[in-house]
């Protein structure tokens, strides 16, 4: 699989990176048969959240034997310095690991809440202590929502985060508004060699009223030529690598997928954005 420099870090990520929400709810057995699948794709990034499920209890037995093996990169949802480093060290102990190569401020979605954590007292300033102490070597900033470009151009302005993460999908950048500000954010992403994460990468819309048949909270694609032309189009996108999908059985296709991926030209992607107009955008 390809691998892309994720900005200043310096870390050669393979363009999948296991976004570990796809261990919500699952066996330890089941969750170990998938990391089995991540290992054997060369998957070399690893995605947790202490908000996501039994996510941290299912890798953490994984940690001792295979750290060396992944950039490992945690979150946290609290807005305060002393919630934040609390919820850290709850990271750190059920991850079984002694620190995390990212640490980042996690679901930023409204610009309250980048006033929050970039307060005095905010969880910023516990990423900080962290990153002095050893126990992160680099501080991202993730969210999503139709802000979130938008949100983390300011964010960069306050503070040199290491890495960003927010939505992206064809669907998503026809959308004139957000595609502006998402282009804006990965150039000054560019300019200051700062790791780029998408997400939603594989999104067809909101369920809304339709029954769930799978995990993700929105409708993803779910045949393997959408997943592709999705995925094509995400990586033809200057960023460092898509999160997969949280639903464990997407996962094959989108690792699939990644592995074949082919660089659409700026005329396909063009027309891949015109068709993602008979869609309802996931953000709005």
């Amino acid at each position: 699989m390809q691998t892309r420099r994720f900005g200043r870090t310096g870390h050669m990520s393979t363009v999948a990176i296991f976004g570990a929400a796809a261990f919500w709810e699952i066996s330890q057995a089941d969750a170990d048969q998938v990391m089995e699948q991540v290992i054997a794709a060369g998957i070399n990034h690893i995605d947790v959240a202490p908000s996501y499920g039994q996510a941290e209890e299912r890798i953490g037995p994984w940690m001792p034997k295979e750290r060396e093996r992944f950039f490992l990169g945690c979150k946290t949802t609290e807005r305060t310095k002393a919630g934040a480093w609390q919820e850290m060290h709850a990271s750190l102990k059920r991850l079984q690991t002694e620190k995390f190569d990212l640490y980042q401020l996690h679901a930023i979605t409204t610009f309250e809440e980048l006033d929050a954590v970039t307060m005095k007292g905010g969880a910023l300033e516990a990423a900080v202590e962290a990153q002095r102490a050893g126990l992160t070597q680099f501080i991202g900033i993730t969210g999503h929502g139709a802000n979130a470009p938008a949100i983390y151009l300011e964010a960069l302005k306050r503070f040199d985060f290491d890495s960003v993460l927010f939505p992206l999908n064809f669907i998503q950048m026809g959308n004139p508004e957000y595609r502006k500000n998402a282009e804006a954010l990965m150039a000054e992403c560019r300019r200051k060699d700062v790791g780029m994460m998408v997400i939603k990468t594989i999104t067809r819309g909101p369920w809304g009223e339709k029954p769930h048949s799978a995990a993700t909270w929105y409708e993803p694609f779910s045949e393997m030529d959408e997943i592709q032309r999705a995925v094509n189009f995400a990586l033809s996108q200057d960023v460092t690598g898509l999160c997969t999908a949280g639903d464990v059985r997407i996962l094959p296709l989108v690792l699939k997928a990644c592995e074949n991926f082919t660089a659409l030209s700026v005329l396909e992607q063009e027309l891949l954005v015109e068709t993602g107009r008979e869609f309802t955008p996931l953000f709005i």
